[in-house]
């Protein structure tokens, strides 16, 4: 990739990242709102421990996970698989808030891509569901509007998961993974402390302290993420924040809510 080439990379990485991407982020704390009720999230301390528990051992680094597989699929033009991850990362929203808060960014993402994106990339595919040859595809740019019909899973366009998105956008453009998976844990990162700092409350230093030091935990899961061996994603999945989890499905019927999620 040349300079002018990377620059453009760059500015596009940073532009589907920021806030202004119009994905509805700021609607979902990912069970946050739940664990600031419950205690476990009171100040700058609890909230860094909170979100860095999620992307080493929680939801996030299973995502982060499933992005480096797709990522890997779409860049070798492997619609097979590229379709048995979408699929895998669907089973792995635990719950109802967790899939609704992965598919509203999901399909958020792609139908914003589909208006702005245009081609650029060396790996000319498909997302995941597409049924429009390749020829038609390049009108959008990235991703086509229709799903296909001849599987035995169906899935509709609403049905696209938010990593599962960034990672096939970013592959089709020729964003080094490294690059990739990095901007997408720092936006979700970003977002829960957008939440913490309504919820707890966190002051605006605060939050951004937070973010700061999130920074080593997301290089370190990083690192792991670009050695994972190439084999069945499911066997490289797991999780330790249960409690977590929980939150997520608890929050569905909390009395008093600011967030969808």
């Amino acid at each position: 990739m040349n300079t002018a080439m990377a620059e453009a990379a760059l500015y596009d990485l940073l532009t589907w990242m920021s806030p202004a991407w119009p994905v509805g982020a700021f609607a979902h704390s990912s069970g946050l709102e739940w664990a600031v009720e419950a205690g476990h999230v009171t100040d700058r301390a609890t909230t860094r421990q909170w979100i860095a528990d999620l992307i080493e051992h929680g939801p996030i680094r299973n995502d982060m996970v499933l992005f480096v597989h797709a990522w890997r699929a779409v860049t070798v033009g492997d619609e097979e698989r590229m379709d048995e991850i979408a699929e895998l990362s669907l089973a792995t929203q635990t719950g109802f808030e967790r899939r609704l808060e992965a598919t509203a960014q999901g399909n958020a993402f792609r139908k914003i891509a589909m208006a702005t994106v245009t081609q650029q990339n060396r790996h000319p595919g498909r997302v995941p569901g597409s049924t429009k040859p390749q020829a038609l595809e390049q009108e959008h740019g990235w991703m086509p509007e229709q799903v296909r019909h001849d599987r035995e899973s169906l899935r509709a366009a609403e049905d696209l998961t938010y990593p599962i998105a960034v990672a096939t956008l970013t592959a089709r453009q020729s964003i080094p993974l490294k690059q990739a998976v990095t901007a997408y844990a720092h936006g979700v990162a970003a977002n829960l402390v957008s939440a913490a700092q309504r919820l707890v409350p966190l002051g605006q230093t605060d939050g951004q302290l937070v973010l700061r030091d999130l920074r080593e935990t997301i290089f370190a899961v990083v690192a792991e993420m670009e050695v994972l061996p190439d084999g069945d994603p499911f066997a490289q999945l797991g999780g330790a924040a249960l409690v977590a989890e929980i939150g997520c499905m608890v929050h569905e019927t909390q009395y008093t809510r600011l967030f969808r999620t």
